[in-house]
């Protein structure tokens, strides 16, 4: 047998010891095991506080047997490792625990009669009624201001990337930032504003316009991102072939970047469903079907539950009808995502043969 042979048979010296795979789910048992027991003696009630012992014991347990198996510097590597599971499971956790109080509170009374019903001559006390008005005015208002709002912002965020330069696309760029952070009641307040002047009553037009404003930073802000992803060779090669900068970009870099443009009209839908403020102030409320968004007081589902929550001391049937369409609201907004994650992946450029 030649020497090659023998060497390559010979284990290799350059790997040192190393965890098994299973240690890091050991280490978070006996962390928990040992979080519960200090917790116990202690006389700690709180759960809270066991979950922060059981972290910092389970890091520290981590940095302590690493370090004795496999050194300070692997030690580190699988410290900073904990840090971000335990990140992950602080943020994880208050998610978890609202969603299950919410589906467990609202599916005492959200059956098909509670979505086909409005409140009309129901009391706030009494049991029954529904949230079928509010339906209807969400659907209106959010489905307004995102035809108002979703072709402004993505026909400015062609601007930007295409066209924009000098003076007028950084005042647009500023604006579009500073419209991101902008409090809800102020696009509330600047609508109402508006309304006072023209002496306007209530309506449900007036809460998408609210509403609109706030949808075209996000839209702006996420389709600019995405034209910028698609590559400039593309652009180049359709430019070179003589076809026209407006043709390049409808029938180039809007169909490559169309996936991820509808993914944030989709999360900016999302982000103004639940807005209560502007509809407060502008769309008023109302218990009874008001299909007509531009005449008229109407319901919305977050004003709805706020509503109700208002009424819920000493009225359980109001409190329960609030946690419902709580739940009600949180399945739209889950649609609309689950929507979005779709078309993102029907229209992702497809790779390989």
């Amino acid at each position: 047998m030649s020497t090659a042979a023998v060497t390559d048979k010979r284990p290799s010296t350059l790997r040192g010891a190393s965890l098994p795979k299973w240690s890091g789910w050991a280490i978070a048992a006996g962390s928990i095991v040992l979080a519960v027991a200090i917790g116990l003696i202690g006389g700690l009630s709180s759960k809270i506080q066991w979950g922060l012992i059981a972290a910092i014991l389970f890091v520290l347990g981590t940095y302590g047997i690493a370090a004795r198996v496999e050194g300070r510097r692997q030690a580190k590597d699988r410290v900073a490792t904990s840090f971000v599971w335990v990140a992950f499971l602080l943020a994880v956790i208050p998610l978890v625990s609202l969603i299950w109080t919410t589906v467990s509170r609202g599916v005492k009374v959200l059956d098909v009669y509670f979505l086909t019903h409005s409140m009309g001559v129901v009391a706030d006390s009494e049991p029954g009624g529904g949230i079928y008005h509010a339906i209807i005015g969400s659907l209106e208002q959010v489905g307004l201001a995102t035809v108002i709002g979703a072709p402004i912002g993505i026909l400015t965020a062609i601007y930007l990337v295409e066209y924009g330069r000098g003076k007028l696309a950084k005042a647009v760029t500023f604006f579009v930032d500073v419209m991101t952070g902008i409090p809800s009641i102020v696009a509330g307040l600047f609508i109402l504003s508006l309304m006072l002047i023209f002496k306007m009553q209530p309506f449900g037009f007036a809460g998408s316009l609210a509403l609109a404003i706030l949808m075209m930073p996000v839209v702006v802000r996420s389709t600019e991102e995405m034209l910028k992803l698609v590559p400039n060779e593309l652009r180049e090669a359709s430019l070179a072939l003589g076809v026209p900068k407006w043709r390049t970009i409808l029938k180039v870099v809007l169909p490559t970047s169309i996936g991820g443009i509808t993914t944030g009209v989709m999360l900016a839908i999302a982000r103004i469903a639940g807005e209560t403020a502007p509809v407060l102030l502008l769309v008023f409320g109302n218990p009874f079907i008001n299909n007509n968004p531009f005449e008229g007081a109407q319901a919305s589902l977050p004003l709805f539950i706020f509503q109700q929550y208002q009424q819920s001391a000493g009225a359980s049937a109001a409190y329960d009808r609030a946690w419902a369409a709580s739940l009600t609201l949180i399945a739209f907004v889950m649609i609309l995502n689950l929507v979005a994650r779709g078309i993102a992946r029907w229209k992702a450029p497809k790779t390989g043969r």
